[in-house]
């Protein structure tokens, strides 16, 4: 719709008041208000999935008759959904090859103990890895390195997390690939008969705020969250991340064992309460050599097996003849560390395993490990019960064979890797093709920049060429895409269009302009930008993209002047989620390890939103004029 083509109608309704603007709504319009209130509530009550709230949209709308069923499912085809899963399948591509972690490794070595220069460091560092990947994936890639420059340095995990979980929030102002709701916005302007937003269109204004929240954190924050961090357990900086300090922190003492098999293939099937982690064999001139334990093992005379059992079960065991107790470890240590080890992570605030009971049967059949100790808030450690109810930010110990606990930490939507034992850290599987995964990055970058192709077509030959150079596999390429994001964008979609179809925007944004007049651009600007960044402390930010983005380009041309400028702050206020910790996973996850309290996110998170949204305000007409 072309600029100036409904300011009369707009301006002539104007005198009206609000209330006599929802008496003229139509039930349609109504319908849908409400449904995206209730929408929000299911959404802000966090006890129901944000794919499963956009599903029940997609069948109200239809059901009702506002959509009908094509315009309903229309959003599964959007190119949006598709460079979104395209791109988690780019991220997954960086961390594979080590892209991700060659960046954290050059923080350690340039960063030393100066604490300041690390902080900068990791907040450039999170913001560039989080304008070509998913935010959540790099703070989770990012918890394990913060972790250990703690440990090795000795500041405080709570003056580091935060501010490199804000830096990765801010990626998404820096291109338009870096959050979904940068496509969304875009997506809006085209369909409205606007020329896309560019790859690098709104990078000035990005870089401006980035550099202010290096300032802020650094100069305001950091001395804040200082004394923040309650310093949980199992998140402070300088913790022993050994096997026997996990074993220490989750209260598990007495449970490891080294039996003797006296006699060959004993039965084993009947070791109630007794877990066989691994076996050790002698070997001519390799003395006892380790290996990781798997069901139907043959089992000799004189081998020894790492047992984890509780004292009861481990009595009924060695009284048998055909195992005698050689002794009770505190820890897994020397011989046996080859085969079996431990691990402490975090349950992923948006893992499908959120909410579900494990029996440890269960776990052991999905993981390969045994979960040892779990951890929730502030409750006291206690050892892994027989059922598990997983919450989101539950810590948990695991053991197993090393291969298992690396396998567990690739799936960054379910865990998130706190501490690993010594300084081994999971090697990255495809590290040979590093260069390989530079070049397609650089190479999808470049097709987007100078307009060879339009972005979703160089987003989603990137992700085929990840595939068709060795990079991952097929089947890693569809684990990798988060399909509850998927399904939240796709289904919250059609929502737009229903608010526009029905008159739903053009009411609101003449309520707007009852509130706060037409006097000026930039006042409606900054309440769309407060708009935006209140609604995303409820809503997805992606959901608060797509109900805002009409409502904001309606605005512009009701005001007779260019959306972009509109558009932009709708764009800028999705990504400033600053202020409570459960707005957006990329704040969520930090918010265990970092020992953060909800009034930490206010004091230092709200006056960050409102700096933003003044260098929003000030500087957007700048690079986008009126």
């Amino acid at each position: 719709m072309p600029a100036g083509a409904i300011p009369d109608t707009v301006r002539r309704a104007r005198s009206s008041g609000v209330s006599i603007r929802l008496l003229a709504m139509s039930h349609e319009a109504v319908f849908v208000l409400v449904l995206t209130g209730v929408a929000a509530a299911m959404m802000a009550s966090n006890r129901v999935r944000y794919d499963f709230v956009a599903l029940t949209v997609v069948i109200a709308l239809i059901v009702s008759g506002v959509l009908s069923t094509g315009q309903a499912l229309s959003g599964f085809g959007s190119s949006v959904v598709v460079m979104v899963a395209c791109l988690l399948v780019v991220g997954e591509m960086l961390d594979r090859t080590g892209v991700a972690r060659a960046v954290g490794s050059f923080i350690l070595e340039r960063g030393g103990g100066n604490e300041i220069r690390l902080l900068v460091l990791l907040m450039v560092a999170a913001a560039v890895l989080g304008s070509a990947m998913s935010s959540t994936a790099v703070v989770a890639i990012f918890i394990p390195i913060i972790a250990r420059i703690a440990a090795d340095t000795g500041i405080a995990r709570s003056k580091l997390l935060l501010p490199m979980s804000y830096a990765a929030l801010i990626s998404g102002m820096l291109t338009l690939i870096a959050t979904p709701p940068n496509l969304v916005v875009s997506d809006g302007l085209v369909d409205d008969g606007y020329e896309p937003l560019g790859f690098f269109s709104f990078l000035p204004i990005g870089i401006v705020i980035l550099v202010l929240a290096i300032v802020y954190c650094v100069f305001v924050a950091r001395p804040l969250l200082a004394r923040a961090g309650a310093d949980p357990a199992g998140a402070g900086a300088g913790r022993d991340h050994s096997i026997a300090g996990l074993n220490r922190r989750y209260g598990i003492t007495g449970r490891m064992h080294v039996v003797t098999v006296e006699a060959s293939s004993p039965a084993i099937e009947d070791l109630a309460g007794c877990r066989i982690l691994a076996r050790r064999r002698p070997r001519p001139g390799q003395g006892l050599v380790p290996v990781a334990f798997a069901p139907g093992m043959e089992l000799r005379a004189g081998d020894q097996l790492l047992v984890l059992a509780d004292p009861a079960a481990i009595a009924s065991l060695t009284a048998r003849p055909d195992f005698s107790l050689a002794e009770t470890l505190q820890d897994v240590r020397g011989d046996w560390l080859p085969a079996v080890g431990a691990a402490e992570v975090m349950v992923h605030p948006e893992a499908p395993l959120v909410g579900r009971s494990l029996t440890n049967d269960e776990f052991r059949d999905g993981f390969g490990l045994e979960p040892m100790g779990l951890l929730h808030g502030a409750e006291p450690p206690q050892p892994a019960p027989r059922s598990l109810k997983l919450r989101a930010n539950d810590r948990l110990m695991v053991a197993g064979p090393w291969a298992m606990i690396d396998a567990l930490i690739e799936k960054t939507h379910d865990f998130v890797l706190l501490a690993m034992p010594g300084d081994r850290r999971g090697v990255p599987q495809a590290a040979e093709k590093f260069l390989v995964a530079l070049a397609i990055l650089g190479g999808m970058v470049a097709l987007s920049v100078l307009n060879i192709v339009p972005v979703v077509v160089a987003v989603l030959l990137a992700a085929i060429a990840a595939i068709l150079c060795g990079t991952l596999t097929p089947e890693t390429a569809y684990r990798a895409v988060n399909w509850s994001s998927i399904v939240l964008v796709a289904g919250m979609l059609p929502l737009a269009d229903a608010l526009e179809g029905t008159g739903g925007s053009q009411a609101i944004v003449e309520m707007l302009f009852d509130v706060v007049g037409a006097d000026s651009p930039r006042v409606m600007m900054a309440v769309l930008f407060l708009l935006t960044a209140v609604i995303g402390l409820v809503l997805s930010n992606t959901a608060t993209a797509v109900l805002l983005t009409p409502i904001a380009i309606n605005a512009a041309q009701a005001l007779d002047v260019s959306p972009y400028p509109f558009a932009i702050t709708v764009l800028m206020g999705a990504s400033a989620a600053f202020s409570t910790p459960v707005s957006t996973p990329v704040v969520t996850l930090v918010v265990a390890p970092g020992g953060y309290s909800f009034g930490d996110f206010l004091r230092i998170g709200v006056p960050l939103t409102i700096l933003i949204g003044i260098v929003t305000v000030a500087m957007t007409p700048l690079v986008f004029p009126f």
